[in-house]
């Protein structure tokens, strides 16, 4: 009589691991999603929730009756909202401007290969590492009329000399340029240093051999090349010159009077201290779409290089 043994079933590791595929390609999602939760709520949700308090009747607390437009119009009546459109221009031209002329220059005198590079590269850049706050106070300190650089001349025997931006109305606003330059040109330049860095030696050395001057070559062949870096640092410095709050605080307070308001300082002031939230409110959209208006041809330039 002849038995038949059973064969013993033979697992499918073929469906062992896609499952393990499946957890291992799906764990960066799951530990990436919380964090992509908090965000989604506290950033967009929230920028949502200040376009719509925009088009409310809200003053000191929200209030969700709808007002239309009547925020906006009440914010382009307002003489102060001028002004710190103003006051904006001015410090947002000189400072990206300032910026980008100041660490272009000092990244192409550190990439000449100077001895002390290793040192002086953290001393420019040292001042990034600050908050706005403790450079607005320092700066604070140092221009103060009656502490700072003019105090010290007089004590060193220089009477006549006189220093007081800070508390000229007129003058105030270079005051928050020149704090604002001082902390980001050290950035600008390591932005410029990295770009002169990574452009092709033999571009240069070709450029040389023709006869071309050193003039010549960073006109005509290495700042062209830098375009890139041009373009990342202006959107870096006027994101930067848009949302300027804490380094105003710090430094003028807004003052003297309203000589140095900005958006930011407004939107804070009639949201938090006039009791005017729709106002303040539909001054953060302004905002937001200032940035935005910068940001999104950038992308849009950037994806549309990556396909080509």
């Amino acid at each position: 009589m002849t038995t038949i043994e059973p064969v013993p079933a033979v697992v499918p590791q073929r469906q062992g691991r896609s499952v393990a595929d499946g957890l291992r390609n799906a764990l960066p999602k799951i530990v990436l999603a919380p964090s992509f939760a908090v965000i989604l709520v506290f950033v967009y949700g929230f920028i949502l929730w200040t376009v719509y308090l925009s088009f409310t009747t809200s003053r000191i607390l929200p209030v969700y009756k709808w007002g239309g437009f009547d925020a906006y119009y009440r914010l382009w009546s307002q003489p102060n909202w001028y002004v710190a459109m103003q006051n904006l221009a001015i410090f947002g031209i000189l400072y990206i401007g300032i910026c980008i002329a100041l660490g272009l220059f000092i990244a192409i005198l550190m990439d000449q290969r100077i001895r002390a590079e290793g040192v002086l590269r953290p001393i420019f850049l040292y001042p990034m590492a600050l908050s706005f706050v403790v450079t607005g106070t320092a700066w604070k300190w140092f221009l103060n009329p009656g502490l700072g650089l003019e105090n010290t001349m007089h004590h060193l025997g220089w009477e006549s000399f006189r220093f007081d931006w800070l508390v000229n109305p007129q003058m105030a606003i270079y005051t928050v340029v020149i704090a604002g330059v001082w902390q980001a040109s050290g950035f600008v330049m390591a932005m410029f240093l990295a770009g002169l860095r990574g452009i092709d030696g033999e571009i240069v050395k070709a450029a040389q051999i023709d006869g071309a001057s050193n003039v010549a070559i960073y006109r005509r062949i290495i700042i062209p090349l830098l375009r890139p870096v041009f373009l990342s640092a202006f959107i870096v410095l006027a994101h930067m010159a848009i949302k300027s709050y804490d380094l105003v605080i710090a430094l003028t307070g807004g003052g003297p009077g309203n000589a140095t308001e900005l958006p930011s300082t407004f939107m804070y002031s009639y949201t938090f201290t006039r009791n005017q939230m729709n106002v303040g409110s539909a001054s953060a959209v302004m905002m937001l779409m200032g940035i935005t208006a910068i940001i999104v041809p950038y992308l849009y330039s950037e994806l549309r290089e990556r396909k080509q």
